[in-house]
């Protein structure tokens, strides 16, 4: 069977944070900048609280069959939340947005060059 590569998105918001974990995430901002912002195997945090108080993390995975999506989503969203309880940090509305790269349609240059003649 061939790998399949998942990017899974975890979203949420941060719920009843102190001013001091307020503090302790606006003084970490620069390491969570949504322009920095990529796809990990341990999962890459960003947020901009100066704007909102929503946060996404986003992991990538891999698995050999299509069902296998399943179980990289169970794992990025406990991977989230081990992330946000083990720091204190209240969150809500979370959810999980998956993508399987193996069925995402190519791009105009990938689709050229899958066409091009050697």
């Amino acid at each position: 069977m061939t790998n399949r590569t998942f990017r899974i998105m975890v979203r949420g918001v941060f719920d009843g944070l102190t001013d001091e974990q307020r503090t302790a995430l606006l003084a970490a901002a620069s390491e969570h900048d949504v322009l920095h912002a990529a796809f990990t195997r341990e999962g890459h945090l960003s947020y901009d609280l100066s704007a909102r108080t929503a946060f996404t993390f986003r992991f990538l995975d891999e698995g050999e069959a299509e069902e296998d999506i399943l179980a990289a989503t169970e794992r990025a969203e406990r991977t989230a939340r081990s992330w946000l309880e083990s720091r204190g940090y209240g969150y809500r509305n979370l959810r999980s947005q998956a993508e399987d790269l193996s069925q995402a349609p190519l791009g105009k240059r990938r689709r050229r060059a899958a066409h091009a003649t050697p």
